[in-house]
């Protein structure tokens, strides 16, 4: 019976994922704060450009200048985000992270260009370079130093064992995860969408409404213009989002992954094991590429 090894979670990964995932994630947060607070500011604006607050003798009137201070706030707060790209950071990131995620997978269960049966100490080289070429080829987003490892003792283990303990963690940890993730992503983006839509259908109708009270004479004030500015920011965060794209391309990875799982179980051989394996993450390489490149189309 196969030594049981516990599997390969991301505190075990390689200092440069440690990295490049923190640096990802302070970029992904500031992004979507700064984008809410933009969103925010411009229906603050649209909602003091169409009332009127006078004070003085001089009757300066407060919802102008409350107008101009957002709309000063938002200008500022666009050149600042031009100027730091927090997205740069979230998605370069994210895709350095994935990469040197999916090397020490490969090298922990024996994968190519890893595998096992050759000189330990050249695999290891061979890996420590592939680490070191990965981050020569990053972008230039700033990478905070770790005091992780190259090989983590966890990879070391792995890699020790025998095919059937690999194949049971590789099984579990690294494709069953991913399953998991992936399913759960898809249901949670399928609510988020209905949810949006029915929001902005429902913000429509009071935008309607209001347009028509407006041209009955039963309200003075023009609410049309807010609530097509509430629209429009929806919209835009909906857009930013991409939750029915994200819903159907995280079930077709899902699919995807059941199919390689399969292919997977039935391995019995080392040369089989490695090549397979080389596979199963290129699938995972291929889901990650494409969330990358619908993210950055959404920013442009």
């Amino acid at each position: 019976m196969a030594t049981p090894v516990e599997g390969l979670e991301d505190a075990h990964l390689p200092g440069l994922f440690d990295s490049a995932d923190r640096t990802s994630l302070r970029g992904q947060e500031e992004y979507g704060r700064t984008v809410r607070l933009s969103l925010v500011l411009a229906v603050v604006a649209a909602a003091t450009g169409i009332s009127s607050w006078e004070v003085g003798t001089a009757g300066v009137d407060l919802a102008a200048i409350g107008t101009a201070v957002a709309l000063a706030a938002l200008l500022l707060l666009q050149l600042a985000v031009g100027s730091s790209r927090p997205e740069d950071r979230w998605y370069d990131g994210r895709a350095l992270a994935e990469s040197a995620k999916s090397l020490a997978w490969r090298f922990s269960v024996g994968a190519a260009p890893f595998p096992k049966g050759t000189d330990e100490a050249a695999v290891e080289r061979r890996f420590t370079d592939q680490v070191s070429r990965l981050l020569d080829d990053a972008p230039t987003t700033a990478v905070p130093a770790s005091d992780r490892p190259v090989v983590t003792e966890r990879m070391s283990a792995i890699r020790a064992s025998d095919l059937a303990t690999r194949k049971a963690v590789y099984l579990e940890s690294r494709i069953a995860d991913q399953q998991r993730w992936y399913s759960g992503k898809a249901a949670f983006n399928d609510g988020r969408a209905s949810r949006y839509r029915i929001a902005l259908v429902v913000v429509e109708v009071l935008g309607i409404a209001a347009a028509l009270a407006k041209a009955f004479g039963l309200v003075d004030l023009t609410l049309a213009g807010v609530v097509a500015t509430v629209v429009a920011a929806g919209l835009a965060w909906t857009n930013l989002k991409q939750h029915s794209t994200l819903a159907r391309a995280y079930s077709f990875a899902a699919a995807e992954l059941a199919i390689t799982r399969a292919r997977l179980d039935g391995v019995e051989e080392e040369a089989e094991w490695s090549a397979e394996v080389a596979d199963a993450e290129q699938v995972v390489s291929r889901e990650h590429t494409m969330w990358r490149a619908s993210r950055s189309r959404a920013s442009d």
